[in-house]
């Protein structure tokens, strides 16, 4: 495929090859007119009338599907809290409306809050995304994503409050949700639990939340107090939190050496290395959302993208496996933040009849490119966690 307009990195990235071999224009839609794709800040355009949606052949994400971002229906740039995915992995606990959160381990002053004594704390609203460490891992399972106002406060001045010990180098949170876990052959109790690294910028932006897009967290998602993790996959948002725990050592839970791990291989000259890394920080990446045909014959693409907080570079289609292209990155919302997800819009000018390949990936400032399903970065990975590779869409257009 040729790349005219790629950085130097892009040189040592597979991408991919042509489906066909059919001349496609390509046309950036120039900022100034920007306005004439978009009826609101958060919003893409409804269709005119006599635009239609050219459905994708090849998408096996059910249409119907609730507790996902079905991305053929996707319009609003705030996700309704009913389309939010849902995912645990202990039972769920009993109602939690009365219980604590307690702060122990490494701190001058071991706390006790209720929620009442939290949400009397300053509070603050912040749009982020959240998006399972699995999205992406299959056609069915590609909606498990959400941007949403988190309304909370900090986590930071509350640990700074209770005295940090110099010595403590992670936070462990743990849910109320719990199961048993099989050591050396013995069963233990176990509370759902992660961590995160004390000194590290994530510590700065994480939050206690208690409600999502101005409403109290329902039961499902958390209730009554979740962990916001801006940046992060959703598995490091750990809900129904009772506990904060300040250690000196790695913590090595389950879902922090077991579970949530990426394998990847390298190929070096003696053979394959294998490595293991943490579901962490989100991959950055992006989706074409749907296709338009406009009244005047040309089609419309839309899309979103969204990385760990890294601000995009750019984000780029090829049709057909021709060049890459920038796309036109739409204005954010007031309230966006460098965790929540950018729209984009194109446009096709001229398409010809026929199939039809439609691929996106998004570069950020650091370099980092979305990789096709051919880079070793997805191509050697051998577990479900971490698929940001990018997504081939196909279309039929017809005269």
């Amino acid at each position: 495929m040729k790349d005219l307009s790629a950085p130097a990195i892009l040189s040592r990235r597979t991408v991919l090859s042509a489906a066909l071999g059919s001349a496609t224009t390509l046309a950036v839609v120039p900022r100034a007119s920007l306005a004439a794709l978009t009826s609101g800040p958060s919003t893409f355009p409804l269709q005119a009338q006599n635009e239609h949606q050219i459905p994708f052949t090849n998408d096996e994400q059910p249409q119907d599907m609730a507790n996902q971002v079905v991305w053929q229906k996707l319009r609003d740039w705030h996700t309704p809290a009913e389309q939010l995915y849902e995912v645990s992995h202990y039972e769920k606990p009993a109602d939690v409306t009365d219980r604590r959160l307690r702060i122990t381990g490494m701190v001058d002053r071991p706390t006790s809050l209720t929620l009442a004594q939290i949400r009397g704390m300053q509070s603050e609203t912040y749009t982020a995304v959240l998006e399972c460490g699995g999205n992406g891992a299959s056609a069915r399972f590609s909606g498990a994503i959400g941007n949403m106002k988190w309304t909370g406060t900090r986590l930071l001045p509350i640990l700074e409050r209770a005295g940090i010990d110099p010595d403590a180098i992670e936070v462990v949170f743990f849910g109320e949700d719990k199961g048993e876990e099989e050591i050396r052959g013995n069963t233990y109790e176990q509370q759902f639990a992660r961590s995160l690294p004390l000194r590290e910028p994530v510590m700065e932006t994480a939050m206690l939340c208690y409600e999502i897009n101005g409403m109290p967290l329902s039961m499902v998602h958390g209730s009554p107090l979740r962990l916001v993790v801006p940046g992060w996959y959703g598995v490091a948002w750990v809900k129904w939190l009772n506990r904060i725990d300040l250690v000196d050592r790695r913590y090595v839970g389950r879902f922090m050496s077991r579970d949530y791990v990426t394998l990847r291989g390298e190929e070096t000259e003696s053979g394959t290395v294998w490595h293991r890394t943490l579901v962490g920080p989100i991959n950055i990446k992006s989706i074409t959302a749907r296709t338009i045909r406009q009244t005047d014959g040309n089609v419309r693409i839309e899309g979103a993208a969204w990385t760990d907080g890294t601000p995009l570079r750019s984000v780029q289609i090829s049709i057909d496996g021709d060049s890459w292209v920038d796309v036109v990155l739409q204005p954010p919302p007031a309230d966006a933040t460098p965790h929540t997800w950018t729209f984009w819009s194109y446009v096709w000018i001229n398409p010809t009849s026929g199939s039809h390949t439609i691929v996106s990936r998004a570069i950020d400032t650091k370099g980092r490119v979305q990789p096709s399903t051919e880079d070793p970065q997805i191509a050697m990975k051998r577990t479900y966690w971490e698929a940001s590779q990018q997504v081939v869409r196909e279309i039929e257009l017809t005269e």
